[in-house]
């Protein structure tokens, strides 16, 4: 019993001593928590072959949609945090779906490890071509001379861009018609037609209409000016304070990653996000490249959950 003993002695330590294997030594899962072709998506399709080539292993787009991104997202939570399983989301499963869902099948402040937040793009308030509205001050008095009669489109319920018109609202002390869409596209596409009047849009999602003169851009939600549309001022440049607002997507894994894998797998993103092209790219449709810290991030989003908390709570807003 005694030899049996010290040889598992000795065949535990050996193990202890051995060096793991390299990560990543097999195929990385990057879960979107939506279906193709949307934002996330597309960020995360433009990070995978930079990360397989830094890394020198495939990474592969596994788009798991459904319940406003908590599906994908509660996926990654359950998986094992070794670094094979990470999430590229928009804010929604981080800050905004954890105060309007009931039995969320994760919790978002304590069971990820977070990576970084990988862009950020400002909103921007639209309206139709033909639209009268030409500045903020035109809304905020069509809102007080009609109070809630202007209707404002939204890609659907507790979206950042229904959330940016809930929070005007509160900030001007005016009220419209919120009008909810199953998803961005048909939101716009009524838009474009006249059939609602205005809305807080995702600034490269609405900026191709914008540069063919179907829409009319009335401010954008930054605390700057976007890049791309240099000429239109912020709300807050505009008088209305309080609605900085930003529309960003973040990558995070499992709680409990190791970590000298969460170190190399944040250094290959932060190098993928500053690629010349991937920047340039962005860049032209809106996008800024954030790439901060871990630490940046968890400071980030425990601000940002605070805010739209206190948003959904007063403006009493639900999912339905």
């Amino acid at each position: 019993m005694n030899k049996f003993l010290s040889a598992l002695c000795l065949t535990v330590a050996t193990l202890a001593a051995a060096p793991a294997l390299a990560w990543p030594d097999k195929p990385v899962t990057l879960v979107v928590p939506f279906p193709p072709g949307g934002s996330t998506d597309s960020l995360a399709r433009v990070l995978a072959p930079r990360l397989q080539e830094k890394l020198g292993q495939n990474f592969i787009v596994d788009n798991k949609a459904g319940a406003t991104g908590t599906i994908g997202a509660g996926q990654v939570k359950r998986a094992a945090p070794d670094g094979y399983t990470v999430l590229v989301s928009s804010l929604g499963p981080f800050v905004i779906a954890p105060h309007l869902i009931k039995g969320m099948p994760y919790d978002a402040l304590k069971d990820f490890d977070l990576l970084t937040v990988a862009v950020q793009a400002p909103n921007v308030l639209v309206v139709p071509a033909a639209s009268p509205i030409k500045s903020v001050a035109d809304v905020i008095a069509a809102a007080r001379k009609n109070p809630g009669k202007m209707t404002l489109a939204s890609s659907g319920n507790g979206s950042s861009d229904h959330l940016t018109a809930e929070l005007f609202w509160l900030q001007t002390g005016t009220s419209g018609v919120h009008v909810p869409y199953k998803g961005g596209a048909p939101a716009i596409q009524d838009l474009l037609g006249g059939q609602v009047d205005a809305s807080f849009q995702n600034v490269n999602a609405v900026i191709q209409h914008i540069n063919s003169g179907k829409l009319r851009a009335v401010a954008v939600t930054g605390e700057r000016r976007s890049a791309v549309l240099p000429s239109v001022p912020t709300l807050n440049e505009s008088g209305v304070k309080g609605v900085d607002v930003y529309s960003w997507q973040g990558v995070a894994a499992p709680k409990g990653l190791p970590v000298d894998v969460k170190a190399k797998l944040h250094a290959a993103l932060v190098a993928a996000l500053n690629d010349p092209q991937v920047k340039a790219d962005f860049t032209k449709i809106g996008f800024e490249i954030v790439a901060n810290t871990p630490e940046q991030f968890t400071t980030f989003q425990q601000a940002e959950f605070a805010r739209w908390k206190n948003v959904i709570e007063t403006r009493k807003i639900t999912a339905d």
